[in-house]
């Protein structure tokens, strides 16, 4: 599904900033896979690659098979739009759109009428309990409410994949294993290849694997046998 060869990017804001090293990085179909790293380690960068939102300059991306390189910005958002959901800490909703608004929105760009993308839109957020918030701004959400309004935006084109970044991040511990049990059974239940990107603990160790990064190169790759254990500590917060 997801083949990383040898990549790397550099900045060149002033002083050259060498972010990812020589990366390589192979995600199976199906997979639950966290990329873990303190800040500055690359991991957004990474995530951002992986997306299409961001070009790398030596090395090679495959996506399902095809060469991801020097994309025209139509081309990339085709892919982006019809193979990738993503989930972000902020949430990224437009404030002045209800909930249906936020949620049919990608479907706006791939032409869909306005009654089909709302009533698909209201169907996702009955799935993820928020029927009834439907019609509320994102203003007079909690951030759990808002974090599952962005998990139906992501899912209503049907992704393969979907790319989350620091989705707990703005959450407290109790919300966060909320949306990580929605995330976990998302994979289970349709088979959906997600990658989460976090610095916690408590949210890697939700993931089937752990992908460790730091200063732009990958440490170490780890199974995780106890991806259904508790994020919870005896003192009830995210371990």
């Amino acid at each position: 599904m997801i083949l990383l060869k040898d990549i790397n990017k550099t900045y060149n804001n002033g002083s050259p900033l060498h972010v990812l090293k020589g990366v390589t990085l192979n995600i199976q179909r199906g997979e639950f896979v966290s990329i873990m790293g303190a800040s500055g380690s690359g991991k957004s960068t990474l995530l951002n690659i992986l997306g299409i939102l961001d070009t790398y300059d030596t090395g090679e991306y495959y996506l399902n098979g095809t060469l991801i390189r020097n994309l025209s910005e139509t081309k990339a958002a085709e892919y982006r739009n019809r193979m990738i959901g993503f989930i972000f800490q902020s949430f990224n909703l437009i404030n002045f759109k209800n909930a249906v608004e936020n949620v049919a929105l990608p479907l706006f760009y791939q032409g869909v009428s306005r009654r089909r993308r709302n009533a698909l839109a209201l169907e996702y957020l009955d799935r993820l309990g928020l029927k009834e918030w439907a019609h509320h701004m994102p203003n007079e959400m909690s951030g759990g409410q808002k974090q599952r309004v962005a998990i139906a935006r992501a899912l209503i084109t049907q992704p393969q994949i979907i790319l989350a970044d620091e989705p707990t991040g703005a959450l407290d511990s109790k919300t966060s294993v909320e949306v990580m049990d929605i995330l976990k059974r998302l994979n289970k239940d349709s088979g959906i290849t997600l990658i989460v990107v976090t610095h916690e603990s408590g949210v890697a160790n939700q993931t089937n694997k752990i992908i460790h990064i730091k200063d732009g190169i990958i440490g170490s790759i780890e199974e995780n046998i106890n991806h259904d254990a508790s994020p919870f500590g005896r003192d009830g917060l995210m371990k």
